[in-house]
């Protein structure tokens, strides 16, 4: 039994991480922490887990030590604090953008402002398990990626590897209320967000650099472009990825490139079906779950590869794949906790 604390629990993330982890045959939850609701129970925050704990948030000041601390913060703010907490815990998984990308340049460029604490950043591995695996298991420092990321290149990465796509990528992502945040905003406020088909940032998503960084693989060279657009849902991510085939490659070849690299996954399903409603992924039935559904469809006509991927933009965009990274540090069974299948209908 490993003793583990959320610094930042009241979040979506934080609470997501509190349900998953409350299943956790291996796990006791020490302390969750937050400033604004400090000394209220969590289930106050989190009606979902009324009588599942009788946990209380604490300061962030009064953190103790622990196994392994999960990071919740907002984007720029576990780098300031990095220092003292891995005097808290040996292992830390954080799951903000501060410690993904393994260039202070890069970094500076999307972020649009300096990184407070770029000793840590050798000390972390990326963390998608399906890429990088065997460094997870090994380290003590994960970076949890960004969920459109997530979608993104688990759908991209067989293709990339298996060099059957040419380095032109354009990625379309629909994104729910969720992933703003739990700080409301103007755009967030009912009245405008409600009904919503809104491009919030054609251009410019800072998931681009997090792509680019894990799918260059040896001499590849990669354009990758991102539109986001705010959809009235409040889970989920949905991502259509317009990509153009290397000559005379055939649908055979691209099966052969995601059953080689996923076969074995316990989270990745490829979905292409002939008949059913469902016969490409969606974002509303995987709600809960940890899994991500990727599905294609080849077009000669216009000589394009449409990839379809969705995800639960909090579970495997978040707070499941951080579960995923500390089953594999710990040794548990990797889909320990995780086996949600979801609901339908929902």
């Amino acid at each position: 039994m490993i003793s583990v604390s959320i610094l930042g629990g009241s979040g979506y993330a934080g609470g997501e991480l509190l349900r998953i982890l409350l299943g956790h045959p291996n796990v006791s939850i020490k302390q969750v922490t937050s400033r604004q609701f400090s000394g209220q129970p969590v289930a106050l925050v989190h009606p979902n887990l009324r009588k599942q704990t009788d946990l209380v948030f604490i300061e962030p000041g009064d953190l103790e030590s622990c196994d392994l601390l999960f990071v919740a913060l907002p984007n720029g703010e576990s780098m300031k604090r990095m220092k003292e907490l891995v005097k808290k815990s040996k292992k830390i998984i954080d799951l903000g953008a501060d410690f993904r990308l393994n260039s202070r340049e890069v970094f500076e460029q999307w972020y649009k402002q300096k990184h407070a604490a770029f000793e840590f950043i050798n000390r972390f591995v990326y963390g998608i398990a399906e890429l990088h695996r065997e460094k997870i298991k090994k380290t003590n420092f994960v970076a949890c990626a960004g969920c459109e990321a997530t979608v993104s290149l688990l759908a991209l990465y067989p293709l990339v590897k298996h060099n059957l796509i040419d380095g032109k990528i354009i990625i379309d992502a629909k994104m729910s209320s969720s992933q703003g945040g739990l700080k409301p905003s103007l755009a967030s406020h009912h009245p405008e967000r409600s009904g919503t088909v809104r491009s919030y940032m054609p251009t410019g998503h800072r998931h681009t650099a997090e792509i680019l960084q894990e799918l260059t693989l040896g001499k590849n060279k990669l354009n990758v472009a991102i539109s986001a657009t705010a959809l009235d849902m409040v889970r989920g991510l949905l991502v259509t990825i317009h990509t153009i085939p290397n000559k005379n490659i055939s649908e055979k070849e691209i099966w052969k490139a995601y059953r080689e690299e996923y076969a074995k996954e316990p989270f990745i399903r490829i979905v292409k079906e002939r008949q059913g409603v469902y016969r490409y992924p969606e974002p509303k039935i995987l709600q809960g779950t940890n899994f991500c559904d990727i599905g294609f469809e080849m077009d000669k006509v216009t000589n394009r590869l449409v990839l379809i991927a969705a995800i639960d933009n909090l579970v495997k965009g978040t707070a499941g794949q951080a579960v995923q990274a500390m089953n594999l540090m710990y040794g548990f069974p990797e889909t320990t906790s995780l086996e949600f299948p979801g609901l339908h209908p929902i």
